[in-house]
């Protein structure tokens, strides 16, 4: 019996071995396979910059043929900023989208007879950017519209309220950064 076992043995093993044999092979076949992968990419990496050639070629020519017409210089703009106005911004941007695309005169009007605490605030600043366009860049500031105008957070003031039963309430103090352009209106 013992014999037998040992006969048995070096037979399995063989076997066994041919089994262990055979996933390197396929590990082979397998590792094969990327390697032509990787050999086809080179091949298109080589034909892809013959062709890049060709079209960066034909892209140095293109410039020297749309020589004739160049664009036009960027209107003026004349720009003034408010930093940690003390109005929230949720209040400042119903005003200032009444204002926004209005001519000076108009935003001016609409702002002096405005009910709203931040139209104050944004009347102030219009009238600093139409002095600014005034005094450096020599335009008339009657002649400007409200180009763009942004109302951005700024920090909060975090504040508490005594309430009843000792608890305190958070109150929040808003602020806002508003920014305003103004550009000359276009005649047309």
């Amino acid at each position: 019996m013992a014999l037998e076992k040992r006969q048995r043995d070096p037979s399995t093993k063989k076997e066994a071995g041919k089994a262990k044999k055979e996933p390197p092979k396929k590990a082979e076949a397998k590792a094969a396979k990327p390697a032509a992968k990787k050999a086809a990419k080179k091949a298109d990496a080589k034909k892809a910059p013959a062709k890049g050639e060709g079209r960066k070629a034909a892209a140095k020519k293109e410039p020297a043929r749309k020589e004739a017409p160049k664009a036009k210089p960027a209107p003026l703009v004349v720009r003034a900023s408010s930093r940690y106005v003390r109005v929230a911004p949720r209040k400042a941007r119903l005003v200032a989208d009444q204002v926004r695309g209005l001519q000076i005169e108009k935003a001016r009007a609409l702002l002096q007879f405005s009910p709203r605490g931040a139209a104050r605030d944004i009347g102030k600043l219009i009238e600093s950017a139409a002095s600014n366009a005034e005094n450096n860049h020599d335009l008339v500031a009657d002649e400007m519209r409200v180009v763009e105008i942004t109302v951005d957070e700024g920090p909060t003031l975090r504040r508490f309220r005594p309430r009843a039963l000792g608890r305190a309430t958070p109150i929040n103090k808003r602020t806002s950064h508003i920014a305003v352009a103004l550009s000359p209106e276009e005649e047309a």
